[in-house]
């Protein structure tokens, strides 16, 4: 679900871990954007992550 289509960027595992150390699970989720495209002269619909959008490794339509 929330995957980049530029970079392969997707949700990542760990553990939240309090002070007294115990340990339970959690998520990381890639902040997707869906945003219009300019891809080979053509225009289609990506999901993208925010920091490909500011790197500029895509042309927005």
């Amino acid at each position: 679900m929330a995957k980049c289509e530029v970079c392969g960027k997707s949700t990542v595992f760990g553990n939240n871990v309090s002070h007294s150390l115990r340990r339970t699970n959690r998520s990381w989720k890639a902040n997707i954007r869906k945003v219009k495209i300019n891809e080979n002269g053509s225009v289609r619909a990506a999901k993208v992550c925010t920091a490909c959008l500011r790197s500029d490794k895509v042309n927005r339509a």
